[in-house]
């Protein structure tokens, strides 16, 4: 049969000529080992018959080829727009483009099925993603390029991600705490299936077992959404028990918010009757009355470090560190003082 002469192929082509499924054809242009000798024979034959108009396997991609999809399911708020503008930044300085996937409902597409089939695309970065630890190593399997920002759950080992030292930072909060006398400590938790909420809280409760203080469940409150007014409830149930925490710790600097509110509508001075701390290190914890003492994380640096690993990944370099946490830093402000005495 002569070869085909026109537009370049795609993989959608070769996969309606051999009756094969998309992501089958994928797996073969990429090299994969987990794919049947007569099914690659078959996206082979049909590849040599397309000639130089048939789709590119990943591997022959030039090294500046295809942009980097970012995929954030989420408000770009202070938080997330730091992490993405500061990808956006780097991916730019790696002569790439960028596809972004952003906004809340973007959580219920299906991306990471399609992803491994998009000849304009090269490799993604996924920030907190929704998806499930399967469909992260279906994606994986099919030899596409990708790291993940702050997993949501555990990774497998040989998935690349970068995250803070979620564990390191709150362990320094809540010895700053325990130094400054504080013993009956409320922690806001966040949502309890996240491993950094998991993180966070064994780094919590460590300092508190080293002062000879057991974990209470009257003291801990988890929330779903991690926003202002769930903080400011949750602080209020704390604040309202018959023996009251004398400080709270917040899973992020916007619930902290939250329990500044709580605090404030009850008569309660911060820090002189209560002390409240957060995490992150965003804007608004400089913005309060008093501002927060919280966690600083890097977020521009997690940005700048996945999509340097991503890159790395591309031109097919050896990564010996996978799972990359990158260190925190305590900031002591207005919001935390001396545990008051009773």
């Amino acid at each position: 049969m002569p070869r085909t002469v026109g537009v370049r192929a795609t993989v959608r082509d070769i996969a309606a000529e051999t009756g094969l499924s998309i992501a089958t054809v994928s797996r073969v242009l990429n090299g994969a080992a987990n794919v049947a000798p007569h099914t690659r024979d078959l996206v082979l034959q049909a590849v040599h018959r397309r000639g130089d108009k048939a789709p590119l396997r990943r591997g022959e991609l030039p090294p500046a080829s295809g942009a980097v999809y970012v995929r954030c399911p989420y408000v770009l708020t202070d938080y997330f727009g730091l992490i993405v503008s500061s990808i956006a930044e780097t991916i730019e300085l790696h002569g790439r483009q960028m596809v972004l996937n952003a906004g809340e409902a973007a959580q219920s597409a299906a991306v990471l099925p399609t992803l491994a089939d998009r000849p304009d695309v090269a490799g993604a970065i996924l920030i907190l993603p929704p998806e499930s630890p399967d469909d992260l190593v279906r994606l994986r399997d099919q030899q596409f390029p990708f790291v993940v920002i702050d997993p949501r759950t555990l990774a497998p080992k040989d998935i690349v991600t970068v995250s803070a030292a979620h564990f390191a930072g709150a362990r320094r909060l809540m010895s700053h705490l325990v130094e400054l006398g504080h013993r009956r400590v409320g922690i806001i938790g966040g949502p309890p299936e996240w491993l950094a909420n998991d993180a966070r809280m064994a780094g919590y409760v460590a300092p508190l077992a080293d002062a000879g203080v057991l974990p209470t469940p009257e003291l801990v409150r988890h929330v779903n959404e991690p926003n202002t007014d769930n903080g400011y409830r949750a602080a209020g149930e704390l604040l309202d028990l018959p023996d009251r925490p004398t400080a709270l710790v917040a899973f992020n600097d916007k619930m902290a918010v939250g329990a500044l509110a709580a605090a404030h509508e009850r008569g309660l001075r911060v820090p002189q009757d209560l002390s409240i701390a957060g995490f992150d290190d965003i804007d608004v914890s400089r913005a309060t009355t008093p501002m927060l003492t919280t966690v600083r994380q890097p977020l521009q640096e997690m940005g700048r470090m996945a999509v340097t690993m991503l890159m790395r990944l591309l031109d097919r370099h050896t990564l010996e560190a996978v799972h990359v946490s990158l260190g925190t830093e305590l900031v002591i402000r207005d919001s935390t003082a001396p545990a008051p005495t009773r």
